[in-house]
């Protein structure tokens, strides 16, 4: 299954499951959104849970914080994370904080569906990775799948949950494909990485499409090299437990995330290892990331700028010295 159907999937047993769930965005209903995700579902479940919103961010997440906190499950999709900025307040102000505001007599059922990442030419405006933003805001959970099974169970468990989630998917992903549990019963729970790959001699810790690279570049280096590849899944809540214990055994770590290397979770990781596994540590963690630089437009530009398998390389080459 690819990973555009996994979500697709995980939209549609949701629904069916629970009537209390609706999805509301631009174009997500009659266009079945621009990457044709939810593409189908207007005319399985009707108008009135598949809602078109007018093109404003704002509109879309306020009318969703509104409607989790009387009762229902919105699933609110935001196109491009770029402009995720215009709801922040909607996001960090007001669904992250009514809980703690109301001494825990409201609920905030709401999931936040947006894309991001660079790899489409699309320009600095529609290429940014801003996940790291909501993993640092109180009372929001940030979840960032890196394979077609963790994208369907992962939803499934945001949509399920009584606190607000973001949910982001990278774009370059919708077309990669992977076994996909079609029990509509499963549900991974948030905040647990996954040991994609086991191995001996360096971890690498991934998100999204560098989950992928990661496992097409320890399967190159097998034989010379033994890579751990973890999907870190959640970046908020963190799983720290099982980073920890695959650096306990590999004593050498590689950090990979499409994110600007400054203030992320880049750091967040090496910070958790540098408190709970410092003498574990056999080499400085090597980090792969995006430069501190806006998306260029410029394909050779933006493939210079962007991680990739080359760059996990590199940086289990450094580590594994």
């Amino acid at each position: 299954m690819t990973f555009r159907a996994a979500i697709r999937a995980a939209l549609r047993e949701e629904m069916a499951r629970d009537e209390d769930v609706f999805l509301l965005g631009e174009d997500v209903g009659a266009f079945g959104g621009v990457f044709n995700v939810t593409a189908g579902l207007r005319e399985e479940f009707g108008a009135d849970r598949t809602r078109d919103t007018p093109l404003s961010e704002a509109v879309i997440v306020g009318a969703g914080v509104g409607a989790a906190a009387t009762g229902t499950r919105p699933v609110a999709e935001i196109m491009f994370s770029d402009f995720i900025g215009l709801a922040t307040e909607q996001i960090t102000n007001q669904a992250a904080k009514m809980r703690y505001m109301f001494g825990g007599k409201v609920d905030m059922p709401l999931t936040v569906r947006t894309t991001e990442g660079g790899g489409m030419g699309a320009a600095s405006q529609h290429s940014g990775t801003v996940h790291s933003w909501f993993a640092h805001a109180p009372g929001v959970k940030a979840v960032t799948p890196g394979t077609p099974a963790a994208a369907k169970s992962l939803l499934k468990a945001s949509i399920r949950s009584e606190d607000p989630v973001v949910f982001f998917e990278n774009k370059t992903q919708y077309d990669r494909e992977g076994e996909v549990p079609t029990d509509p019963d499963h549900v991974a729970p948030l905040g647990r990485a996954s040991v994609e790959r086991e191995g001996a001699d360096v971890t690498v810790v991934a998100t999204q499409r560098l989950v992928g690279e990661s496992l097409s570049v320890a399967e190159d280096l097998a034989g010379d090299v033994d890579v751990e590849v973890i999907d870190l899944r959640s970046l908020y809540p963190l799983d720290t437990g099982t980073i920890v214990e695959s650096v306990d055994k590999t004593n050498r770590v590689v950090v990979a995330d499409e994110s600007p290397l400054s203030y992320g979770i880049h750091a967040e990781v090496t910070t958790r290892l540098v408190e709970d596994a410092f003498f574990s540590l056999e080499a400085p963690v090597q980090r792969v990331g995006v430069a501190d630089t806006p998306i260029p437009f410029s394909g050779g530009l933006e493939r210079e700028v962007l991680p990739g398998a080359a760059d996990v390389r590199e940086a289990i080459d450094r580590v594994a010295r």
